[in-house]
């Protein structure tokens, strides 16, 4: 359901949650940010939800991450979340694919979730040497990069989610 700030602000909280969860699949992030409201303007909103996003345990960016294809696999469904990130994706080509598969499982198997990387403007070939990179990070690096991407992908969808109602 296409959004506006003033809708989203006039919502129950468990829709605003909802509406929430499609930009950052973390209960407790949907929870804080819908708690918060009113919001001025969409600045007001994505600065609350960079915070909210870098305060959550470990545990909730997990939650948050599984919701996320894997790089370089098309996401299925008709769903506002997977159209965004068949949007997001878009860079990647066919032959990128294997590669990048091959790097999801080394990922995986070094840091026990996906590989989450920010992809709306970079081809595949970007988003496979970023990949090789962060396979060198320690895991506390990882986790601070992770917080980053999140992050950033949340900012986008919130700005998409309160366009769509305009």
């Amino acid at each position: 359901m296409p959004d506006t700030l003033p809708d989203f602000n006039a919502r129950s909280p468990d829709a605003a949650e909802e509406e929430l969860l499609t930009c950052c699949a973390s209960r407790t992030f949907a929870a804080k940010l819908a708690a918060r409201r009113p919001y001025r303007d969409l600045g007001e909103l994505t600065a609350a939800a960079d915070a909210a996003v870098r305060e959550l345990p470990w545990d909730d960016v997990l939650e948050a991450l599984a919701a996320h294809p894997r790089i370089g696999e098309r996401a299925a469904g008709g769903g506002r979340e997977a159209s965004w990130s068949r949007q997001e994706q878009s860079g990647v080509s066919d032959d990128v694919r294997q590669a990048l598969a091959e790097g999801n499982r080394a990922y995986e198997e070094r840091f026990g979730h996906v590989y989450l990387i920010c992809a709306t403007g970079l081809s595949g070939a970007q988003l496979l040497d970023r990949l090789r990179e962060r396979l060198g990070n320690d895991e506390e690096s990882e986790r601070a990069v992770v917080r980053d991407e999140l992050a950033a992908i949340t900012r986008l969808r919130l700005g998409k989610l309160m366009q769509e109602g305009t």
